[in-house]
């Protein structure tokens, strides 16, 4: 079930090195400019390249947002103001309690997907990268109090994989032909997800590295 927007708010989530702000048209130049840089990063990523796709991407994202189903971002970089990439919120949901649970009634949602996450290549693999993990986890665990936060990569992203990984998400096994892959074939995508009771070790974990990086 869906949430009303007043419920999702847009908060802008904001740390040392990047600000989390919510996606709209006026990011549009910055994503043109990000995903140029190097197109072929984004092999088994939906990474939109020129004016019209990068468009038709944030009025789609705009469009889950506006379901209560979808929260995008711009990743901005707080130093300059520079748009590094997006990152989203999306499969939202907000389970149907029975009346009279103690949670009937609840005001935020019960699980959430992370994903459509993309950086230039300037902020891969570097704090930029962590911090926006930790502002998005941190939100999800801490703020609407998830139980669940489950990621999905193509089963040949090897890289996408291991930076799950590396952050702690659980792998759960293999969704055959889960969704449609870049490449226009029926997609084989990997599972991951962390749950509440998980978040305390993957948030001392993310917060270390950010210290490193």
């Amino acid at each position: 079930m869906a949430l009303d927007l007043p419920v999702l708010a847009f908060p802008v989530l904001t740390g040392s090195h990047v600000r989390l702000e919510p996606l709209g048209p006026n990011h549009l130049d910055g994503l043109i400019a990000a995903s140029a840089v190097d197109p072929s990063l984004y092999e088994w990523s939906a990474v939109p390249q020129g004016r019209e796709a990068m468009a038709e991407y944030i009025e789609t994202a705009l469009a889950g947002r506006d379901a209560g189903t979808a929260l995008p971002f711009a990743i901005v970089r707080r130093e300059d103001g520079a748009v590094l990439g997006s990152t989203r919120f999306f499969e939202i949901e907000s389970w149907k309690w029975p009346a009279g649970h103690e949670r009937c009634g609840r005001r935020h949602p019960d699980v959430c997907e992370l994903g459509y996450s993309w950086l230039t290549r300037a902020a891969i693999r570097t704090a930029a990268n962590t911090e926006a993990k930790l502002l998005m986890l941190a939100h999800a665990f801490e703020t609407w109090w998830v139980f669940r936060v489950c990621l999905h990569t193509d089963a040949r992203n090897r890289r996408s994989q291991a930076a799950i990984e590396r952050i702690g998400g659980m792998f759960e096994g293999v969704l055959r032909a889960h969704r449609l892959a870049t490449d226009f074939t029926p997609r084989d995508s990997h599972r991951y997800s962390i749950v509440a009771e998980e978040w305390p070790v993957v948030k001392r974990r993310l917060a270390e590295r950010l210290e490193r990086d």
